[in-house]
């Protein structure tokens, strides 16, 4: 067999399950290495904060970091390749959920330990796997137009995600914004656009993942990079089950977690509904329940390894877009190289080196990818003698509100702000509901729109048409005939009229007559 067709039998695609491609193991390593890449800056986030905020060690802290790594790839796996009733099989990333930061931070502060974090994020998944069959059946108010919502707010708010990568999180810091890190984040898009204009396909796809490894050499000649601390530490270990103690139940804190968690299913099922999108799966509401399990039973057995809850990462939805790898494989390769650094924490540290301004230069191509994905669904809706306008309008700005203003939401109730302080589900929210109100039940909506809906296009009577001949057009203002004579133009009484404004055309005899042709 040649080599062109062992690449065939190893590249084959059912065209009705674009997910399903398969690849070589190398490549499909090496787009799953450029995914886990692309989503380490998150996932490490959020095991730093709460192990700082519950007072743990350093050392304790990097049990926390390699537990998430590990529970993510066990996740990712479960997602990815599916076992029956759980997993969508579909090409996401699971990992740890920002979304629930705010809450675990609440309850450290109401003296329950990191326990308690544990013990609610355990009861409130529980929960959250018995009702997501319920909660996937909203996928029949997801039409193009809240989809396309979704998937541009979700591009748009990550956002300063990519800006905080490049310029740092504290405006008080001395290094806040120093122009050598922004010039680092713009060599690393430079790369990226340049990798990207190559007319090799393979370089092409992996160039968000060159573009890391050279950005990373050449943060290394500009002292960026620091691998004194790789060797620091276990070079093998395996996640401890609660290593931390048992979990502690508390209600109050079970409740506010269960919020988080709707929060989780809300942004899950936006992710779903992206990723198929972009890679033409079908999607229905089995496909997403079984997502959704997934994301539950992996949230799950979290506390169990010393982790948090699970949900799809965005960012990847973005990567997915601009390679074009649509596999479930070489995401579920990522899963694997996770896993591996969960139980190698040496290589966690050494991908830890990377600086956060070449991510956020990848991040630019990356989440404005996903804006883009949404902005191309949104062309497909229609927006003449409807309020779609009004809904796409209204819906994407109550979405970045809270990205605009961290603080917008700070006086409402905890379990409000829980809710509405993700830009994801508040414009999911608005979304549904304004379609629920214009477009389901439309009982009182006007057949003529307000001004709020899309201007409509020029429009010509028919009858206007039926009078013209071949060759006639319209000249400075005038309608003339295939011999250049002016038609004579009447109005209902057959008194001569003229153009509205014709009179007053200037002189462009010397640019030459605008000349509009009919054929």
């Amino acid at each position: 067999m040649s080599r062109a067709q062992r690449a065939r039998t190893q590249h084959t695609v059912d065209p009705e399950r674009p997910e399903d491609e398969r690849m070589p193991i190398g490549s499909a390593f090496a787009f799953g290495l450029q995914h886990v890449l692309t989503m380490y800056g998150g996932i490490i986030a959020v095991p730093i904060i709460i192990g700082g905020a519950a007072g743990l060690s350093s050392g304790e802290v990097a049990i926390l970091l390699a537990s998430c790594l590990f529970i993510g790839g066990l996740a990712t796996i479960l997602q990815t390749v599916g076992i029956p009733f759980f997993g969508s099989k579909l090409p996401l990333v699971q990992g740890v959920s920002f979304a629930a930061v705010a809450t675990m931070l609440s309850i450290l502060g109401q003296g329950s330990g990191i326990q308690g974090v544990f013990g609610a994020v355990l009861v409130a998944s529980i929960i959250g796997l018995v009702i997501a069959p319920f909660f996937a059946q909203i996928v029949r108010f997801f039409p193009p137009i809240v989809t396309g919502i979704i998937i541009t707010t979700i591009g748009l708010t990550l956002v300063p995600v990519a800006a905080g990568w490049i310029v740092g999180n504290d405006p008080e810091a001395a290094n806040f914004a120093e122009p050598s890190d922004i010039g680092l984040a713009a060599i690393t898009l430079a790369i990226i656009m340049l990798l990207s204009k190559v007319g090799n396909a393979t370089i092409s796809r992996l160039s968000i993942l060159i573009a890391l490894v050279l950005g990373t050499g050449v943060g290394a000649l500009m002292g960026k990079v620091d691998f004194t601390g790789v060797f620091d530490g276990a070079i093998i270990a395996f996640p401890n089950p609660f290593h931390f103690g048992l979990p502690v139940f508390e209600p109050a804190a079970i409740f506010s977690m269960l919020i988080v968690i709707l929060v989780i299913m809300t942004e899950t099922t936006a992710d779903l509904i992206a990723i198929a999108e972009i890679t033409g799966s079908k999607m229905d509401s089995k496909r997403i329940a079984a997502g959704l399990r997934a994301d539950m039973l992996s949230s799950a057995v979290s506390p169990v390894f010393n982790s948090f809850t699970q949900s799809a990462f965005a960012q990847n939805v973005g990567l997915v877009a601009v390679t074009k790898i649509k596999s479930r494989w070489a995401v579920a390769a990522g899963g694997v190289i996770m896993l591996l650094l969960g139980l190698l924490p040496v290589l966690g540290r050494i991908v830890a080196a990377i600086p956060m301004p070449v991510l956020g230069g990848a991040g630019i191509v990356l989440f404005g990818t996903v804006t883009a994905s949404g902005i191309r669904t949104l062309s497909k809706v229609s927006y003449r003698d409807n309020m779609n306008l009004i809904i796409v309008a209204t819906s994407i700005t109550f979405g970045v509100l809270p990205v605009v203003n961290e603080g917008i939401y700070s006086k409402f109730p905890a379990w409000f702000q829980v809710i509405f302080d993700s830009g994801i589900s508040s414009a999911a929210i608005m979304a549904v509901l304004l379609n629920l109100l214009f477009n389901v039940f439309s009982f009182g909506t006007p057949k003529d729109p307000s001004v709020f809906a899309a201007a409509p296009t020029r429009q010509i009577p028919v009858q206007v048409i039926e009078c013209l001949e071949e060759g006639d057009r319209c000249v400075d203002g005038k309608i003339v005939d295939a011999e250049d004579n002016e038609v004579v133009l009447v109005d209902s009484e057959g008194n001569a009229i003229e153009l509205p404004g014709a009179a007053e055309k200037p002189d462009n005899s010397s640019r030459g007559p605008k000349d509009t042709t009919t054929s």
